[in-house]
C-alpha cells in the first residue's frame, strides 16, 4: 500500500511539473505591442453603489470634474487622457436614431420621463443629461444645467473623434439596432476592422454586424462567460477552448493567478485563435468593474499588451502615461482628496 502511495505521489508530482512547464509564462516570448486603455463611457461620474436597478446617478462621489458619461466632451477628454479605445453605450430612439445613453429609463439621469425607446431624437436633445446626478442623496445636483442638449447621436461621435477606436456597447436586444449601426458606419466610411473597433451586444443585435463585418471584434455577455469559464479549466492543460476561438477572455486584476500561462502564454494562446484579452478591476461578489485607482496600474504586468477596462480615466490614464496628464494643480489636489475617500470607503 505504501509503495502504491509513493507511486501515485510521484505521478502527481510529475504531472504538476509538466503542467507548470507547459504554462510557464516566462518561457513564452513577450508579446509585441502595448497595453490599450478602454475608457468606460469616456469620463464618468463614479457611483458609490453598484446595486442592480439602482439609480446610480443619485449616489455619485463628489465630482472632481464636470464631464458627463457618453457625451462628446467626455469622450474627447478621455482621448486626451490617453485612452486608446472608448466604450460607448448605444440605444435606439423612437424615430430610429442611435443615441449614446446607458439606461433604458430617462428618469434617473435626466429631467425626462419614460424610456429612451419611446422618445424622439428631438425630445432627447431637449433634455439635460446631467440633471439627476447627486452626491448627497438628492439634496444638491452639481451637474444640473450642464448637460442640456448633450445626448449625442452615433453620427456625431463618428464625426467628432474619428481617430479613436470605439467599443460599441449595444444596450438593447432589438435586432433593428444592428441594421442601424451597420448603416451608420457605412455612411461615415468607417471600417471597424481597420479602426480596431469592437462590438459588445446581445446576439440578435450582433447578427447583422457579424454578417457585414465578419472580421471585426465582437462578443456577447454569454460568449464572454463561456470563454472565460472554459479557459480557467482547460488552459491548465495547455488547451485553448473552442469557446475562446475569436472570443474574448476577461481577467480580474486580483485573480490573474487563476489563468494558466498568465500573461505571456495566455496572450499568445488567445492571439493564435484570433481572441482578445480584457483586464478588468478587482472582482469579488459585486458586479465586475474597471480600474479606478492610480495604484492599480502597478498590478498590470509589464508585458501585457491586451485591453484594460478603466472606469476612472481621470485618475488612471495619467497614472499609466504621465505625458497625458491634463489636470491643473487645483484638480490634482481635489482628485487626491477624492481618491483618499474612495480608498477609505473600501477599507
Amino acid at each position: 500500500m505504501k509503495v502504491w502511495g509513493r507511486r501515485i505521489g510521484l505521478v502527481l508530482a510529475l504531472a504538476l511539473l509538466v503542467l507548470t512547464f507547459v504554462n510557464a509564462s516566462w518561457l513564452a516570448d513577450s508579446p509585441r505591442g502595448y497595453v490599450k486603455l478602454v475608457a468606460h463611457r469616456g469620463l464618468m461620474q463614479l457611483p458609490r453603489v453598484s446595486a442592480p436597478n439602482a439609480c446610480t446617478a443619485r449616489s455619485i462621489e463628489p465630482p472632481v470634474h464636470d464631464f458627463i458619461e457618453n457625451t462628446l466632451p467626455a469622450l474627447a477628454q478621455a482621448r486626451r487622457l490617453g485612452a486608446q479605445m472608448i466604450e460607448i453605450d448605444l440605444r435606439l430612439s423612437a424615430d430610429g436614431h442611435i443615441v449614446l445613453f446607458h439606461d433604458a429609463e430617462l428618469g434617473c439621469r435626466t429631467d425626462g420621463q419614460g424610456t429612451v425607446a419611446a422618445a424622439t431624437l428631438a425630445q432627447l436633445k431637449a433634455l439635460d443629461a446631467g440633471y439627476g446626478y447627486s452626491a448627497d442623496g438628492g439634496q444638491t445636483f452639481p451637474l444640473r444645467g450642464t448637460g442640456i442638449g448633450r445626448i449625442a447621436t452615433l453620427e456625431e461621435v463618428l464625426a467628432a473623434i474619428p481617430e479613436a477606436a470605439l467599443l460599441y456597447n449595444v444596450q438593447t436586444d432589438d435586432p433593428a439596432i444592428g441594421d442601424r449601426l451597420v448603416a451608420a458606419l457605412k455612411a461615415a466610411g468607417r471600417d471597424p476592422v481597420a479602426r480596431r473597433d469592437g462590438f459588445s451586444a446581445p446576439a440578435p443585435a450582433l447578427a447583422k454586424v457579424r454578417a457585414v463585418f465578419p472580421q471585426a471584434w465582437s462578443y456577447s455577455d454569454e460568449e464572454l462567460d463561456a470563454c472565460t469559464s472554459a479557459y480557467r479549466l482547460w488552459g491548465w492543460l495547455g488547451v485553448t477552448p473552442g469557446a475562446c476561438r475569436g472570443g474574448t477572455l476577461i481577467v480580474p486584476l486580483n485573480r490573474q493567478w487563476l489563468y494558466a500561462g498568465w500573461p505571456n502564454r495566455t496572450l499568445a494562446r488567445m492571439a493564435k485563435v484570433g481572441g482578445r484579452v480584457i483586464l478588468i478591476g478587482p472582482s469579488g461578489d459585486e458586479k465586475p468593474h474597471g480600474l479606478d485607482l492610480p495604484e492599480q496600474v502597478g498590478q498590470i504586468p509589464a508585458s501585457f499588451t491586451g485591453h484594460v477596462w478603466v472606469d476612472d480615466m481621470w485618475s488612471v490614464g495619467p497614472a499609466l502615461r504621465p505625458a497625458f496628464n491634463k489636470r491643473n494643480p487645483r484638480e490634482q489636489a481635489e482628485l487626491a482628496k477624492a481618491l483618499d475617500a474612495r480608498r477609505a470607503a473600501r477599507d
